[in-house]
């Protein structure tokens, strides 16, 4: 009988690279796992072929040899697909090769049986904090350096962050040998869980600080500069790396966010990066033209040119008299608003020339309002 084909096995071509054999082998391993299979009596025997082949064409010499001759590879030919040796590729005393991928593969699990041991995770690093700042309009829109007093778990200082008293170490966790890991046989598998006597950590402090009450960290109130943009708007978080409170253990510190909030300005309305403010105009001036000011956010005035017959509503750009923007470094525009005024009282010369003015035109300014009415 010819020996087997592995690239069959692993339902790849002769020329397949490591990618798609892992990937392959990755689909198929799913598939027929006997955990996957618990009714099925075949589905263990399947699995093995799935890890012997993979183990043979994902290490580079063994294919090599596989490829130069099927039959002397496994010894002569033999059916069963047996490596040099008679063993069986990926058999050894039933344990399985290839521990990381299976561990990719099922990450859920925990160490395969015969595998390695996982290393246990990091310490972890410390949590962020959030404060509000508020700002006045004008340091908002200029930038302001500030001082905040930032309630913080800081390292404790009596034990350098450790939890141990003085004079004393955390120790290697006599229950896990500072795996952190415990193996609980779970029938193909031995699922890995958080050891119990030091919580994941790999080690234990016998004699806690009696500071920090063996937790590293110790409350603390500490006073951080934060440097406010020009141009900041209402709800801007801005980041201080670091200025968190400190990690376990000795790990990172968190960061730190301040949200802005920016006091409401009574004649700017803030849009984006834009500002916008209403100018009231006389009718006079929105009727036959003129040149008006108005205030700029960050002070002085700019000139509008009306021209003639400015309706009530008008709304004027003036390039780069908004907002600074923080990112790029240029600056909004502002949008003037025109409001038309009407005299609420007349004196009798004035109201003889509106009377004039309007015997000379006779004009009938709803005519064609009435026309779309259909009336």
């Amino acid at each position: 009988m010819a020996a087997k084909d592995l690239y069959k096995t692993l339902g790849v071509s002769k020329g397949a690279s490591q990618d798609e054999i892992r990937s392959s082998y990755r689909k198929l391993a799913r598939k027929h796992h006997p955990d996957a299979n618990r009714d099925d009596p075949k589905a263990e025997g399947r699995f093995k072929e799935i890890q012997g082949a993979y183990e043979v064409l994902s290490n580079p010499e063994k294919r090599r040899q596989y490829d130069e001759g099927p039959r002397n590879f496994f010894g002569g030919g033999n059916a069963g697909g047996q490596a040099p040796g008679g063993a069986p590729p990926g058999a050894g005393g039933g344990n399985f090769t290839h521990v990381s991928d299976l561990s990719d593969l099922f990450g859920t699990f925990g160490d395969v049986l015969g595998g390695g041991a996982r290393r246990r995770e990091a310490p972890a690093k410390g949590t962020n904090i959030t404060l509000s700042v508020n700002l006045k309009f004008k340091d908002a829109l200029e930038g302001v350096t500030t001082r905040l007093s930032v309630p913080v778990e800081e390292g404790c200082r009596a034990c350098r962050g450790t939890g141990a008293a003085a004079g004393t170490a955390p120790k290697t966790c006599p229950e896990c040998g500072g795996r952190g890991l415990r193996s609980r046989d779970q029938g193909f598998f031995a699922l890995s869980e958080p050891c119990g006597r030091c919580g994941g950590e790999g080690r234990v402090i016998e004699t806690p600080c009696g500071v920090c009450r063996g937790s590293g960290r110790s409350k603390t109130t500490r006073s951080v500069t934060v440097k406010v943009p020009a141009g900041a708007r209402e709800g801007m978080k801005i980041r201080v790396s670091g200025r968190g409170n400190a990690g376990a253990k000795g790990a990172a510190a968190g960061d730190l966010y301040v949200i802005t909030h920016v006091e409401a300005h009574p004649v700017f309305e803030r849009k984006g990066d834009d500002f916008v403010i209403e100018a009231p105009v006389s009718f006079v001036e929105a009727a036959l033209g003129a040149e008006v000011k108005v205030p700029r956010p960050s002070g002085g005035s700019v000139t509008l040119k009306l021209p003639a017959g400015t309706q009530d509503g008008k709304q004027f750009r003036v390039r780069g008299a908004g907002a600074p923007k923080p990112r790029d470094g240029g600056a909004g525009d502002l949008l003037v608003r025109v409001k038309v005024l009407v005299p609420k009282k007349l004196n009798r010369r004035e109201r003889d020339i509106l009377m004039a003015l309007a015997d000379e035109r006779d004009e009938d300014v709803r005519e064609e309002l009435f026309k779309k009415a259909g009336a």
